[in-house]
């Protein structure tokens, strides 16, 4: 059987793509530069595809990059499932599991209740793949946006972009007439998204939402138009005490991963 490319290749390729940066990649893998690069170029030369298109100030993912990252992100995940129930059966279960969360996923919450009734900490990507237009705005009627196209409109974000946030990424690749002189601060932070979209109602900015907000808010004065962010994600965590990592925890953590993999079905493009 051919057991594939390295685990490891996936994910250098996962992890630069989420970044658009070799350098960046490396740090946040505990690797060298040329490690990642190598790790990248082995990959490519084992499926016989360019995954990126560099440049010398510049690395985008390459049409083939762009269908199979979110593939390869699936494949990592699933690994974590086996780790997670490797860990669900290597300790005794416990009794019950209460779950605290955000406004914004909150509909991922009542899901995995759901499907948790029918039957080491663990993290969620939730990838920032649509633009909240207003309805009734100049870009309502477009069906795909790069972040290019956004130098002359105002895009929300939070005051505080601690360095290598999510937001602080999506700035730095915002056109600079956006984020320096036309981009406002709405507050300190922008946790609770789905208040913000009361100030795209109004037409104070645009705002970039994860997937899961686009697929669980219906407004009729609010439009998401598919974003071209590179890959960007808000990363969320389930996180509990090393020592009650019992069954319903980790049934709790197969059952997030498995809608997060399985979006529900929406009319968005």
């Amino acid at each position: 059987m051919d057991p594939g490319p390295p685990l490891r290749d996936i994910g250098c390729f996962t992890a630069v793509a989420q970044r658009l940066s070799f350098s960046r990649a490396a740090a946040g893998l505990g690797m060298s530069q040329p490690a990642v690069s190598q790790a990248v170029a082995r990959l490519e030369r084992a499926l016989g595809l360019r995954l990126f298109e560099r440049t010398s100030r510049e690395v985008q993912l390459s049409d083939a990059g762009k269908v199979l990252l979110p593939l390869a992100e699936a494949l990592l995940d699933q690994v974590a499932a086996f780790s997670a129930e490797a860990a669900r059966l290597a300790v005794p279960s416990g009794p019950a599991i209460r779950l605290a969360y955000c406004p914004l996923v909150g509909g991922l919450a009542a899901r995995v209740a759901r499907r948790l009734a029918r039957r080491s900490p663990a993290r969620f990507r939730l990838p920032i793949s649509h633009l909240a237009v207003p309805a009734g705005g100049p870009l309502a009627g477009a069906t795909r946006l790069r972040l290019g196209q956004l130098a002359r409109h105002d895009v929300l974000l939070p005051r505080l972009r601690p360095a290598g946030s999510v937001w602080a990424r999506l700035a730095a690749l915002l056109p600079e007439a956006t984020t320096t002189t036309r981009s406002r601060a709405t507050a300190d932070d922008l946790d609770d998204l789905t208040a913000a979209l009361d100030l795209v109602a109004a037409g104070q900015g645009l705002l970039p939402v994860p997937r899961l907000l686009a697929q669980t808010v219906l407004r009729p004065d609010i439009r998401f138009l598919p974003l071209d962010t590179g890959g960007l994600a808000m990363t969320y965590g389930l996180v509990w005490s090393p020592d009650r990592a019992t069954a319903e925890v980790m049934a709790l953590v197969q059952a997030v991963q498995q809608i997060l993999r399985s979006p529900v079905q929406t009319g968005l493009r």
